[in-house]
């Protein structure tokens, strides 16, 4: 949790210096995997649920103060918290405001994390992410 602390400590410092517009968020708003959860054994093939308290959820576009949509971030760092997040295979968009998926994975270990964006793709002041978490795809 400290490095947690630590790393957005430090993202918001680079944010604030970039002078990009974001929105605001709570400071209570949480973001966590409802499931799988850390360490768990999944299928190839599975869903991953998404929580978040302390904000609502909107689709991408939808100017509202205090919501966001979800972005899976898979085998991969946090992207420049001043910037849209990126849309690729490792930066999954729910931009119509889902709250769940089914996703494809290889076998293996993967990490997978959670990262709200607003209207426009872009992280919240302060940023709303959730903590990774390892899974591990069975052959």
């Amino acid at each position: 949790m400290r490095l947690l602390t630590a790393c957005l400590f430090f993202a918001a410092l680079s944010v604030a210096a970039a002078g990009l517009p974001r929105s605001s968020a709570p400071a209570e708003a949480r973001l966590y995997f409802i499931s799988p959860q850390d360490g768990d054994s999944v299928d190839s093939e599975f869903t991953v649920r998404f929580g978040l308290s302390g904000m609502g959820v909107a689709p991408a576009g939808v100017v509202a103060a205090h919501t966001g949509h979800h972005h899976l971030l898979i085998d991969t760092d946090l992207p420049p918290l001043d910037r849209p997040i990126p849309n690729d295979a490792r930066h999954l968009h729910f931009g119509q405001g889902q709250t769940e998926a089914t996703i494809r994975l290889p076998p293996g270990r993967h990490t997978l994390q959670l990262l709200l964006g607003d209207h426009a793709h872009i992280p919240h002041d302060p940023p709303v992410i959730s903590e990774r978490i390892t899974v591990i795809v069975r052959d």
